[in-house]
This record gives structure tokens, C-alpha cells and sequence, in this order.
């Protein structure tokens, strides 16, 4: 079991202070869903643990099994097994999927000074292609260039597959999905779903917990993780929206 620690988090971006203390526990084999309204920290939490060098921490501590993830670049953070699944995934012309697949996975294998087995990897890659009903020749396209939202938000699926990390954070990985890409992208979540795997599925809504059944539930408002519980927190957001939050938690 690995554990994820946050304490008294704050953090700002161009002088402007988003998060005004953010305590979180996360371990693999948990879910956790984090839910508010816009514009209250939720994305810029994700961006933090991942390592988006626009985001300035001013206060707190971020850990990984007690190393200070705070210390480490992008490239550490993620070997040290997180991931991060875009709201908007950028394109990147004349990068394949099947070679952006490989070299991360060879980076990764690497740390644990494993050789790549290419046919191993190849058949590994057309099995989650299949699994999450994406057409072979997708693995000859360049990166999310010319993708449709739904093509992005299984591509980022697909490389979660490949890499398999320890905890993954899913920014609004929902936001935009039709109903069937919905389904394939959480099928694709819940594969991985096991005592070696944690997630913080950030979103608005609550169909996509429908499929997701999370373990843990925190609402982010004004920069702090407000109040904390099970699916009825989901269920009174659904049916009550946010005023009932704005008017227990507001600080002036």
C-alpha cells in the first residue's frame, strides 16, 4: 500500500491564491471523487501534484510514502507512479500513439531496470485498444491531432493502461463524453481498480460516480476541502446543487 498525504496546502497562480489549505489522504486501493464549484481549486489541486510549474506553492507539504513530492520534477513525479488525465489533452503533430506509448513505458520499466519485450508490449497495447473499443489503426495517428473530445479522453485511458500507476488523478475526465464513451472510459478506470492503485476523480457531475463507485467523497470550496462522506454527498449535490455549501461554508 502506498499513501498520498496533503497538509495545509496553499498554492497560487500569478499572484492570485486559490488553495487556502488542503488537507488530503488518498492510499491505493482507495477511490476518492472531488467535487465543487468552478473556480475553487479543484483543477489547480491536480495541476500541484503533478508538477504545472505556473502554480506557485506557498504553504504546506505534499508526500508520497513520505518522500517530498514537492521536491521532485514532472518526469520524477511520474516515475514515482502518478499520472494525471487531462480536462483538455494538447496535440502533439508527428508523435504517434504507438511510439509515445513505448517511450513512456520504456521510461518506466527502466526505473525498476527492466528491458522493454517490444512483442510483449505491442500485444499488450492492441489488447486495451480492443478493450476500450478504439479501431487498430489508431495506433499509427499522431497524438490527439485531429481527435475527437471522445477519441482525447480514451487516448488518455489508454496511456493509464500502458503505464499502470500508482495513483491517477482525472481532471473532468468526463466533461464532454456521450453516454457509450462515458461507459468504455470508466470500464477503463475500473480495470485497474485494485489494492495497487488509487485515483481523485475530479468532477461536476454525478453520472459519471454512477460507474465510478468512489470509497471516499470531499467537496473543495474556496480553496479548502470543505466537508468529506460517501455518496450522499453526491446525492445532496445532485439535488440541491451548491447553495446549500456556499451557505455552511463561506468564508468571508
Amino acid at each position: 500500500m502506498k499513501k498520498l498525504t496533503i497538509q495545509g496546502l496553499k498554492a497560487e497562480i500569478d499572484g492570485k491564491a486559490i488553495l487556502h489549505g488542503v488537507d488530503l489522504e488518498m492510499k491505493t486501493g482507495e477511490i476518492h471523487a472531488l467535487m465543487g464549484p468552478n473556480g475553487h481549486g479543484k483543477s489547480t489541486l491536480a495541476n500541484i501534484l503533478m508538477g504545472h510549474p505556473k502554480y506557485k506553492v506557498t504553504a504546506g507539504t505534499i508526500t508520497l510514502d513520505g518522500e517530498d513530492l514537492l521536491a521532485m520534477d514532472v518526469t520524477e513525479r511520474s516515475k514515482a507512479g502518478l499520472f494525471l488525465a487531462f480536462q483538455y489533452p494538447v496535440e502533439i503533430p508527428g508523435v504517434t500513439v504507438g511510439k509515445f506509448l513505448k517511450r513512456a513505458k520504456e521510461i518506466h520499466m527502466a526505473v525498476d531496470g527492466v528491458k522493454m519485450n517490444v512483442t510483449a508490449f505491442i500485444k499488450q497495447a492492441r489488447e486495451d485498444m480492443k478493450f476500450l473499443e478504439m479501431d487498430a489503426n489508431f495506433i499509427n495517428r499522431y497524438l490527439n491531432e485531429g481527435f475527437s473530445g471522445g477519441e482525447k479522453k480514451r487516448m488518455e485511458i489508454l496511456q493509464l493502461l500502458t503505464l499502470q500507476p500508482s495513483f491517477a488523478m482525472f481532471d473532468e475526465t468526463d466533461s464532454g463524453l456521450d453516454i457509450d464513451a462515458l461507459k468504455v472510459v470508466s470500464k477503463g478506470i475500473n480495470r485497474l481498480r485494485s489494492e495497487a492503485f488509487g485515483a481523485l476523480i475530479i468532477t461536476h457531475y454525478q453520472r459519471v460516480l454512477n460507474y465510478i463507485e468512489p470509497d471516499q467523497v470531499h467537496i473543495l470550496y474556496q480553496g479548502r476541502i470543505v466537508t468529506s462522506g460517501g455518496t450522499e454527498l453526491v446525492r445532496a449535490l445532485e439535488e440541491k446543487g451548491y447553495d446549500w455549501v456556499k451557505e455552511k461554508y463561506s468564508v468571508q
